[in-house]
């Protein structure tokens, strides 16, 4: 109660303007009791166009003034009381906050995110206390200057606001860690930036700069720089001594070059695609040896040089959509790749069927060719497309079953598969089958004589509407594609495949998410996109510890629960396209990291 008596000291009738809001309906009187007792209080979602002056004034009643004040119950003991140290007023119809706030001095938590404000009252620096401020999502213009007057400010949340410049001060909060000033209309970061030395994540996404300050490279304590969607051409060479630097972001720029990055020895994500990066510097690639995530997805590379076998931490590697006609067989030498993305490029030297069967086959057939000099094709690698016709023309591929161990019948619009397909196999051990892109309204039963030997599947754009028993005796299954399938569900039988780490289960017609999936704990891949998936169980996904892929893209879920956040395993969670209000696309937009985090924030506590 200290600090609310040196506010109640400078103005003893501070808060009485409006003595008819000391009733207001919008805040319930228990709500306040509560708040006086526990230092806590939520006001968020209450449709609040302004904030009732008792709120301001919760912790400067007396005794004296108790019985004339209709919120203090006689049941309160004011000695009792806790001074309000957490206020969220997230979600309502704020226009303005009262300087009033200043009768608050011991708040460490103010929340207005969500509101209409345009801009923030010169008392708030005053809360000496205050340790975090989300005014997030609001239409604030500028940034008082009396803000900077908190020391002790450790988290500043202004994303979505209308900011397009910040006081040149901004330094003197020299106890920030967090600091978000995503999606505004900044096209400079003042070069007092240097002084915000204990900053650890700093969020510039989705604004105007041009630019960054080389003194940005002072942050020693930054971990997460996220520079996504602006104009950068480059990015200063000071950033090489960020040597605390773990994840750096800085997709949708204009960058013609990865960045150099010499010192960043901690450096474990590096997201740069959506630019114009056409030349991969081997130079560069060597410093980056640290780095389990790159991402170059869309932009103009022609070539991946083969230091890109340096990065011997590397996990996650997506190249999709460049111009990239070869690979290095060495690439197949990642030992901790789990995730290779190449669709979208006019590679040469890779069959189209084999960037299908998932990174681990990808990479195995990379490290297969690395003794083959590149200029020693043999006449019967990699048969065209054409090399196999239909069994009644006797023309079975059977360099493909016995060398390459590929059962393929694929884009013959065939309602059944002809018996002299599995005829051929005879003793021939398959390890792949494609039957992809027929007019199949059911899986063949003879698949049940490979299932000693098949690992993987494809059944894709086909017109399969259940899946049969025979399929869950595959027990070697490890890749299953059915996708663009009319699949309503899946028996609980494949519990039974006990090897199986990838299932696309896409563009079928699911409306409830397969409960079995949830019982295949070897599972690290579930595409589920543009079904009619209508919830999930989080509690099930947390079991499933190897699964790090999730896509529920373009569904039906209505919301997201927030207990999936605690599914930490997940390295991509895609949500985009479903009905639910939150999280925002906004979030979304940021990456699986954010959308996880965000997501724990909101589990009730």
């Amino acid at each position: 109660m200290a600090a609310a008596r040196r506010a109640r000291a400078g103005d003893p009738r501070a808060g009485f303007r409006r003595a008819a809001d000391e009733q207001s309906p919008a805040v319930p009187q228990g709500l306040i009791r509560a708040a006086r007792k526990s230092g806590q209080l939520n006001l968020a979602g209450r449709g609040l166009g302004e904030v009732p002056q008792h709120v301001w004034r919760i912790n400067l009643d007396t005794p004296e003034e108790a019985q004339h004040n209709l919120s203090f119950g006689a049941a309160d003991r004011w000695w009792e009381q806790t001074d309000l140290t957490k206020l969220i007023l997230a979600s309502n119809q704020l226009r303005c906050l009262s300087e009033d706030v200043r009768l608050l001095p011991a708040l460490s938590v103010l929340d207005v995110h969500d509101n209409q404000l345009t801009s923030l009252p010169s008392a708030l620096g005053q809360l000496e206390n205050l340790q975090k401020l989300d005014v997030s999502h609001n239409k604030l213009t500028s940034i008082p200057e009396e803000l900077l007057q908190l020391s002790h400010l450790k988290s500043l949340l202004l994303q979505h606001n209308e900011l397009s410049h910040l006081p040149d001060g901004f330094g003197q909060l020299v106890s920030l860690e967090e600091l978000d000033l995503s999606n505004n209309h900044l096209t400079d970061i003042p070069t007092s930036f240097a002084l915000l030395i204990n900053l650890v994540r700093l969020n510039l996404a989705c604004n105007q700069l041009r630019n960054l300050p080389a003194d940005i490279s002072a942050m020693k304590s930054l971990r997460q720089l996220d520079c996504t969607k602006n104009y950068l051409e480059n990015v200063p060479s000071e950033l090489a001594s960020m040597a605390s630097l773990e994840q750096l972001y800085l997709r949708k720029n204009k960058l013609r070059s990865l960045p150099e990055l010499p010192s960043c020895k901690l450096l474990k994500e590096l997201h740069a695609g959506e630019n114009q990066i056409e030349i991969l510097n081997a130079e560069n690639l060597k410093h980056l040896n640290s780095l389990s995530v790159l991402e170059l997805r869309d932009n103009k590379i022609k070539s991946v040089p083969d230091e890109i076998t340096l990065l011997q931490k590397l996990e996650r590697l997506d190249l999709a959509n460049n111009d990239i006609s070869r690979l290095p067989y060495t690439l197949g030498n990642l030992s901790q790749l789990k995730f290779l993305a190449l669709e979208g490029n006019p590679l040469r030297t890779i069959r189209r069927d084999l960037l299908q069967k998932g990174t681990q086959e990808l990479l195995k057939y990379l490290r297969s060719r690395i003794q083959v000099p590149d200029d020693t094709t043999s006449p019967n690698e990699e048969p065209p497309v054409t090399a196999m016709t239909l069994p009644s023309e006797s023309r079975i591929n059977m360099h493909a079953i016995t060398t390459l161990k590929l059962l393929e019948f694929s884009e013959k619009q065939a309602a059944v598969i002809p018996d002299d397909m599995f005829n051929a196999v005879r003793s021939n051990p398959v390890t792949t089958v494609n039957f992809s892109k027929n007019q199949l309204t059911a899986i063949p039963p003879r698949i049940v004589e490979l299932k000693d030997s098949v690992c993987d599947v494809n059944f894709g754009f086909n017109k399969i509407s259940s899946v049969s028993l025979e399929l869950c005796t595959l027990h070697k299954l490890t890749h299953l594609d059915i996708r663009n399938n009319v699949l309503t569900s899946l028996p609980e039988e494949m519990e039974a495949l006990t090897r199986l780490q990838v299932i696309n289960l896409s563009f079928n017609r699911f409306k409830v998410f397969p409960s079995v999936l949830y019982r295949i704990l070897t599972l690290e891949t579930i595409l589920l996109s543009n079904n009619q998936v209508g919830s999930v169980d989080p509690l099930q996904l947390k079991k499933m510890e190897q699964l790090g892929t999730l896509d529920l893209q373009n569904n039906d879920l209505l919301q997201v629960p927030p207990e999936l956040g605690n599914c930490e395993t997940l390295r991509t969670l895609l949500l985009e396209g479903n009905p639910f209000r939150t999280p925002r696309a906004a979030i979304l937009a940021k990456g699986t990291a954010a959308v996880l985090e965000y997501l724990r924030s909101r589990i009730p506590t």
